[in-house]
């Protein structure tokens, strides 16, 4: 009996007590989880702040305007067209050849008369090394002739003087002034294949100069079409490995607009109008322009007609085949005046220290100070000549308080 209450015991000893079970191991995960779950509740009520808070101050802003579109002439009509250069030429050769240089790259300036491009001109050379080989022995035959006329004017001349005296008869005598004559008639004839040779050497020069390809008036290279090695023919004779051209040059003082208007509304346009052209790609900005002229002639399968249009100011940023729009403005009596530049803000956003004029930047939700050259003052507006760019935005109602609680650097937060 005691040695079965011992075994109990001892299996009693070898029973694990779950009672005694430490804490599970994913309990550390969970207070993880809540301290992740209490940092982001803390980092999205920072973001999501009100504003003005402790160090930053609530202001009222304003986006600085482009000037040019902040008003001026208004428009009776408007269209689109595009860029295009009255004076463009793909630059070839007179004769086929193969091209041994290119000194042209696109995008570079070139004077009229500048070099361009080099064929192979090893053939006319030589012809021409050939003309003037046959030019001189025609000069040299020529020389030879007048001593010829000189001896047979001599010797006519003692004919004469014989047959005086009765000592030839009149056949010598005739004789000798026919052969005269036929030799001044050689002469003449000689002379006139002298000024062919003097001609044929022109025309081989000529030959040999065309092998040198130049620019027939300043531009702008905006296109390459032949490397060295390549043939070029002034037409497409030698099938697609000919080329037709060596560069495309086009000269940016003759860049216009042209505009399809349509028909119905062609009575809007006329002559030397004002016209605000806007580059596609640069719409912030406005260039001051007028009408050249109207086509005469309509697109039967657009019902539009064509009108040409001069810049009256022009920068680089203007390209050939740009897309413009185009603005026909209802003032006819005036000149157009150029458009204006810088940006306008409101008159509360300008602020002076020392007859120095200021305005306070907002970027990245900072102020910075900034000096500013004003212009002219319309509608409650400043324009800005210099100092601050379009799309900028600027501190409005400027007080002497708020420009005091405003250090450069300082934190803020706009509601509009």
């Amino acid at each position: 009996m005691d040695s079965q209450e011992d075994q109990k015991a001892l299996l009693g000893q070898l029973r694990i007590d779950r009672s005694q079970q430490p804490n599970p191991p994913n309990r550390p995960l969970k207070w993880f989880a809540l301290i992740a779950l209490a940092a982001g509740l803390g980092f999205v009520a920072w973001f999501f702040r009100p504003p003005g808070g402790e160090g930053i101050s609530l202001v009222s802003t304003a986006v600085a305007e482009a000037a040019a579109s902040a008003g001026g002439q208004s428009s009776v009509l408007d269209a689109t067209g595009y860029v295009v250069a009255r004076r463009q030429a793909t630059v070839s050769s007179k004769a086929t050849g193969k091209v041994v240089e290119v000194l042209i790259e696109e995008g570079v300036q070139v004077a009229e008369g500048q070099l361009l491009a080099r064929l192979d001109d090893s053939v006319p050379r030589t012809e021409l090394r050939l003309a003037e080989s046959q030019l001189e022995a025609a000069r040299r035959t020529l020389l030879e002739v007048e001593v010829e006329l000189k001896q047979a004017q001599l010797d006519l001349a003692r004919s004469q003087g014989l047959a005086e005296r009765s000592l030839i008869s009149q056949a010598d005598l005739d004789r000798d002034r026919l052969a005269v004559e036929a030799v001044a008639a050689r002469l003449q004839r000689l002379r006139q294949e002298t000024v062919v040779a003097e001609r044929a050497l022109a025309v081989q020069r000529q030959l040999l100069d065309d092998m040198e390809i130049r620019a027939p008036f300043a531009g702008v290279v905006i296109a390459k079409a032949a490397q060295p090695g390549e043939m070029i023919s002034p037409v497409s004779a030698g099938g697609g490995f000919t080329r037709t051209g060596i560069c495309t040059i086009v000269d940016m003082d003759s860049l216009e607009v042209e505009v399809d208007v349509n028909e119905a509304y062609i009575n809007r346009v006329y002559p030397r109008q004002p016209v605000r052209v806007v580059l596609n790609a640069y719409p912030e900005d406005a260039y001051a322009a007028e009408v050249i002229a109207t086509i005469p002639a309509a697109e039967r399968s657009k019902a539009t007609v064509r009108v040409r249009v001069a810049f009256l100011e022009r920068d680089e940023r203007v390209l050939p085949d740009m897309g413009v729009r185009v603005a026909f403005l209802d003032t006819a009596a005036e000149a157009p005046a150029a458009s204006p530049s810088g940006v306008f803000v409101p008159m509360a956003a300008v602020a002076e220290d020392r007859d120095e004029a200021y305005v306070l930047v907002v970027a990245d939700e900072k102020v910075q100070r900034r000096l500013i050259r004003l212009g002219r003052a319309e509608r409650g507006r400043a324009q800005v000549l210099k100092g601050l760019r379009p799309g900028e935005r600027v501190v409005t109602d400027l007080n002497t308080e708020l420009l005091a609680s405003l250090a450069d650097g300082a934190s803020v937060s706009w509601a509009n």
